[in-house]
């Protein structure tokens, strides 16, 4: 599964990318307006400071809600830089955008998908990744990863190569279960990746291992 961090701070991004485990980027609105990016010119400058971190796929999203205004905007991310992956809503115009960049040859993630048929026909428009927010579903009580196990069955029933990307995972737990049931990749905060490092008998076992070897050798 490949791990992909959900920020703009670069900060972060760089702490992943040490670690040795990161794979790409995640980004939106938020989190730019989060790290007080603003501007066209700024926001874009920051998203090729990522790909400059990052070996991997960089979630760039246009602001577009429009089919021509997501073309145009697209277009422009996708120069940007090689790692760019341009990110659009699973709307109407969404999906018919998917189709276009597709057959450009350039990547999509299509966002904001709830259900199982909305990851079905960004499959059909020949989508790279589509990104179900397991996290938010949870938040209604609905079972994110329900949504996860079934968009997998479906994928693999027909062959689609389009990549599941498990969005708005929340913690080390979400990570672990998107592995058990086959998510292609996740995105998530630091947090919940530094979270898979932790565990008390490690802490504990290195401690002992120290105190015994100290005792030993002093």
């Amino acid at each position: 599964m490949k791990f992909f961090i959900d920020t703009a701070n670069l900060d972060q991004i760089k702490e992943a990318q040490e670690l040795g485990v990161l794979d790409g980027v995640t980004t939106n609105p938020s989190l730019m307006a989060k790290e007080g990016i603003t501007g066209r010119n700024n926001i874009l400058k920051h998203y090729v400071d990522i790909c400059n971190i990052v070996d991997g796929d960089v979630s760039a999203e246009v602001i577009a809600t429009d089919y021509e205004g997501m073309i145009k905007e697209g277009e422009e991310l996708a120069e940007l830089h090689e790692q760019i992956v341009v990110k659009i809503p699973m709307t109407k115009d969404g999906v018919k955008a998917a189709k276009y960049f597709s057959d450009k040859g350039i990547k999509t993630n299509v966002t904001l998908v709830f259900s199982v048929g909305q990851a079905l026909l960004a499959a059909k428009a020949g989508a790279t990744y589509v990104s179900p927010f397991i996290g938010r579903l949870d938040d209604i009580s609905t079972d994110g990863l329900t949504l996860i196990e079934d968009i997998r069955l479906i994928y693999d029933n027909y062959g689609y190569e389009t990549e599941i990307l498990a969005a708005s995972v929340r913690n080390t737990m979400h990570i672990v279960n998107c592995a058990k049931i086959g998510a292609d990749v996740m995105t998530g905060p630091l947090s919940a990746i530094a979270g898979l490092l932790k565990h008390p008998l490690t802490d504990s076992g290195l401690a002992q291992f120290i105190a015994d070897y100290e005792k030993g050798n002093k």
